[in-house]
């Protein structure tokens, strides 16, 4: 499994590419919200001779979902996303205003994804943890056999997701992050939704969130 990190829009938001020598790809947390950045997803998926399978939501946060609709229509993809944050996709338009970076409309949640279930494309699958706390519905994705988590905008590096937001909560999101990726091993690289790569380790000795 090989992933590639893209960092698009004003909020400054990771997706993932992730794709496997079948050459089927995953699109996750489709953040490309300009023109150039939609290009530039597009380059990188004819270059690499990538065939997107599965569009996938974290999380329907509106930088994470801003470029669902353009994927969705590119690659004739339907969305995949827990359907506890189902609220906040329908309210994405109202948020766009709100943060002055209106979008198209997302399309609806039509694969619900929930714990314990996997994520399967090419020779490859990812197992989802129901990771709740900075929405409703937050999911994440572990690889035992690529030792790697993506955990969208629950854990960050010295950080943690905020939870001023509708659905979010601190105590259920402290829960999550203890009781579903510090039982990862400790050298687990986590992918988050911002900002740059950690491991469980790290952040269970250093973040000052979780001590």
């Amino acid at each position: 499994m090989q992933i590639k990190k893209l960092t698009f829009n004003p909020i400054q938001e990771n997706m993932y590419i992730i794709y496997d020598d079948t050459k089927d790809c995953i699109i996750i947390d489709p953040g490309c919200y300009f023109h150039q950045e939609r290009e530039e997803l597009k380059s990188f998926i004819e270059e690499n001779q990538l065939r997107p399978v599965k569009l996938i939501n974290t999380h329907c946060h509106l930088d994470h979902i801003c470029g669902n609709k353009y994927v969705a229509d590119t690659w004739s993809l339907k969305l995949e996303a827990n359907k506890l944050d189902e609220y906040n996709l329908q309210r994405s338009i109202e948020a766009g205003i709100l943060y002055n970076m209106p979008i198209e409309p997302s399309p609806p949640i039509d694969v619900d994804l929930k714990e314990g279930d996997e994520i399967k494309f090419g020779n490859s699958a990812l197992s989802i943890l129901f990771t709740p706390g900075h929405s409703s519905g937050s999911v994440s994705f572990y690889s035992q056999a690529h030792n790697f988590v993506i955990a969208g905008d629950v854990l960050f590096r010295m950080s943690i997701g905020r939870t001023d937001l509708p659905g979010g909560d601190f105590d259920t999101l402290i829960d999550s992050i203890k009781s579903k990726l510090f039982v990862l091993p400790k050298n687990t690289i986590v992918y988050s939704g911002h900002g740059e790569e950690t491991t469980v380790g790290y952040e269970m000795k250093n973040n000052p969130f979780l001590n």
